[in-house]
């Protein structure tokens, strides 16, 4: 579920949040599905915001999860995205989930669009290395073409598998918009190094490959991006808290 929420395409930055609800929160995190980017419209700074499914256990595939979610928020700056994260909207959906990772993240390259509009590369942020040096994450999303998504899903679940055995990936998880044929992916890195290594070799420059050469999509998007924040856990993971999240208790 999508919405554009504001007309014109600004510099900004990314708020990603992957959601595993608890059980017993399965059905409220239904809801939120279903309601999609219009719980957000008052969110200040808000420019685009997307509502995802995601794949059994959170992968890419073509058995749905009853519990995994990914909301992708884009806001003009830095401190619209901590105020949302810090927000009671944010801590509500973390109370009812049994895993959560959140990033502030900016935007280092960017190929293609999303509903037609283009993902600029993000302004008057500091991307100086740090040290130890933040980790790297990447976005890729399409509609893929009716008649081509079998040849696409035959695809899928090697490049799925090297996802998430490759060295340096620090986490994944598939993401869909729409059964079948609207499909995203996002993972985060150790660095860039070990990105690119993925991205070019095995199982998904194969697939990479045959999209290209068989049109599997009638738009796409490639973004590469740098942490700036994060804090949460995912898949047993701790990735701490740089969100200045006091006690977890977000302001109102």
């Amino acid at each position: 579920m999508s919405a554009q929420l504001a007309p014109e395409v600004m510099p900004g930055v990314v708020v990603v949040m992957l959601i595993d609800y608890l059980r017993r929160h399965q059905a409220w995190g239904w809801l939120r599905l279903v309601a999609g980017p219009a719980a957000f419209k008052g969110v200040p700074g808000l420019l685009f915001a997307k509502v995802m499914g995601s794949g059994h256990g959170g992968g890419f595939s073509l058995r749905p999860s009853a519990t995994h979610q990914g909301l992708i928020l884009r806001f003009g700056r830095v401190d619209q995205a901590l105020d949302f994260l810090r927000s009671r909207q944010a801590a509500t959906l973390r109370e009812r989930a049994r895993e959560c990772w959140s990033g502030v993240l900016a935007v280092t390259s960017s190929r293609g669009a999303w509903d037609q509009q283009a993902w600029p590369l993000s302004e008057g942020v500091d991307l100086t290395p740090a040290v130890p040096p933040r980790p790297y994450a990447v976005l890729t999303r399409a509609s893929i073409v009716p008649s081509k998504a079998m040849s696409f899903w035959r695809l899928a679940p090697a490049a799925q598998a090297d996802l998430g055995k490759s060295q340096g990936c620090l986490l994944s998880m598939g993401l869909g918009e729409a059964p079948l044929v609207r499909q995203c992916t996002f993972s985060l890195w150790q660095d860039a190094q070990a990105m690119r290594a993925y991205a070019g070799q095995g199982a998904h420059q194969a697939a990479a490959a045959a999209a290209h050469r068989h049109g599997f999509f009638s738009e796409s998007l490639f973004v590469h991006m740098q942490v700036l924040h994060m804090a949460g856990q995912w898949m047993g993971r701790d990735f701490g808290d740089d969100l200045s999240l006091p006690d977890g208790v977000a302001h109102a």
